[in-house]
């Protein structure tokens, strides 16, 4: 049990009926989860506003509420009401402490950007073990507490569950956290409460711009920006043309890393590299470090991901050594993720799934000069049918061949969803098939492989699952791989 005003360090508030000192057994932000002598935090949300429930929270023998504004509550009922300004801000230092803040006892790493925040937080995380740490990731794909493994559903969980997750690592003994912090993450405040001992910012392009995400790439950019406003050392790439910008009302020591001669981490001699069945890249560091590195994932971005990793992991005293064995042997989930299937040629898995990413990930990988270059794709249903055309049109211009297929068709049929992707390309004189199943699309991409293809199965990256009408059906495309190999070798 704490005592409220335990609960209420760190912000401003106002109690404005009952007494601080009244004792709290929980904390609680679903009104359908109320229990005696919890403190309830009235949070307004898309489709529901905990505000109307706070007389229901009272009769259901909640001890305090948090509110951002008078609300009616039952007369013959004591209850301790405090006021602040916003409850999700508030929310975020209440959650801290009820947990016993234990960010105050681990390095906090928080990485943002449009792109790299996935596969940097893998990095750090590979390097820093190597170098014997013990560390926690919270992230896209995944949630690692040193004690358990959650898949994520948020890329920055709500504040109260993120507290709970850092419970969990300083009790499971994790020395260090890497976690990707989105904009959403800021805008919601739930990475308020504690301070990140690093900040990364990678890049930033304009994306999540539309209803229920950013009003405007201005409010996107500000919302990245709020980190360097909650970090002690905040590390930044020069080399994009909005980092100035990201950084301009600091409160943090900064550093910079890039590809730029001022940059105080430099890249430098780029060179790709091409084995059997996979790609990588190979690059030189130098100014506050200096080595030679290789990464068996491909593409100048991959080295940007290494390079943003050395420039964190630095700040932990890691040996020379142990940051090129991690960096050679570093594998993301769904991120450029080489399947080896053949000698012949190279097979990938990646999450690109707008056209952004995606032509990014096919520019990147004309550069290996390919035979041809194979792109599989579909598009999600209840999505935006521009996303189709575009991505449609971006495989058309850049891969020698195109195979249409079905991702998560959600309540679309997915035929319709193919109609439109063939719209896109329509535009261009790519080269398609439609092969509606996409184990089947699969089949035929790996039965049709020539010697020196590049072959990238894009959109469902780490996902596991494909949704149809309502239902999340299991579906993982490494499964789907295997499954037809063997298939393969049965029929011979």
């Amino acid at each position: 049990m704490y005592q409220c005003r335990e609960l209420l360090s760190g912000f401003e508030y106002q109690c404005i009926e009952g007494s601080t000192d009244v004792e709290i057994s929980e904390v609680v932000n679903d009104s359908r989860k109320i229990t005696k002598d919890c403190l309830f935090i009235c949070i307004k949300g898309a489709n529901f506003d905990g505000h109307t429930a706070a007389a229901e929270a009272v009769r259901q023998g909640a001890a305090a509420l948090v509110v951002s504004h008078v609300v009616d509550l039952p007369e013959d009922r004591e209850v301790t009401v405090i006021q602040v300004e916003d409850t999700r801000y508030a929310m975020a230092f209440i959650s801290a402490n009820f947990f016993g803040n234990p960010a105050d006892s681990m390095k906090i790493i928080g990485v943002t950007g449009t792109k790299g925040k996935t596969t940097t937080a893998y990095f750090v995380k590979y390097i820093l073990e190597k170098a014997g740490y013990k560390v926690g990731l919270v992230g896209t794909i995944e949630i690692n507490t040193g004690a358990r493994v959650i898949p994520a559903s948020n890329t920055t969980p709500e504040s109260f569950i993120l507290q709970k997750y850092f419970r969990e690592m300083e009790d499971a003994g994790c020395d260090a956290v890497v976690m990707e912090a989105s904009s959403q993450g800021f805008m919601m405040h739930r990475t308020q409460g504690f301070l990140f001992d690093y900040g990364i910012f990678t890049n930033i392009e304009p994306d999540h711009i539309g209803p229920n995400e950013h009003a405007s790439f201005e409010e996107y950019l500000a919302c990245k920006a709020m980190l360097f406003r909650q970090c002690r050392v905040g590390i930044v790439n020069c080399d994009d043309k909005h980092w100035k910008q990201v950084t301009a009302d600091h409160t943090c020591a900064l550093e910079t890393y890039g590809f730029d001669k001022r940059a105080d981490l430099r890249g430098s001699n780029l060179e790709l590299v091409t084995g059997t069945g996979f790609l990588g890249i190979k690059f030189r560091v130098s100014g506050l470090l200096d080595m030679e590195i290789e990464t068996d994932i491909p593409g100048k971005f991959s080295a940007y991901n290494a390079l943003t990793a050395i420039a964190i992991c630095r700040h932990f005293g890691v040996k020379e050594e142990d940051i090129k064995t991690a960096l050679v042997g570093a594998t993301v989930k769904g991120r450029i993720e080489m399947v080896r299937v053949s000698d012949a040629f190279t097979l990938m898995i990646d999450y690109a799934h707008n056209a952004m990413a995606l032509e990014s990930l096919l520019t990147t990988l004309r550069e290996y000069h390919p035979k041809r270059l194979v792109c599989l794709f579909g598009c999600g249903g209840n999505r935006s049918r521009l996303r189709r055309y575009e991505m449609g049109e971006v495989s058309g211009k850049l891969a020698d061949l195109t195979i249409i297929t079905s991702d998560n068709p959600r309540d679309e049929e997915p035929q319709d969803i193919i109609e439109d992707i063939r719209t896109g390309i329509g535009k261009t004189d790519g080269k398609y098939v439609e092969i509606c199943d996409r184990k089947e699309a699969i089949r035929y991409a790996i039965t049709h492989g020539q010697k020196g293809d590049i072959i990238v199965l894009a959109g469902k990256g780490h996902e596991d699952y494909q949704e149809i009408k309502g239902v999340k059906y299991p579906m993982d495309e490494r499964v789907l791989i295997q499954e037809i190999l063997d298939e393969i070798k049965s029929d011979k």
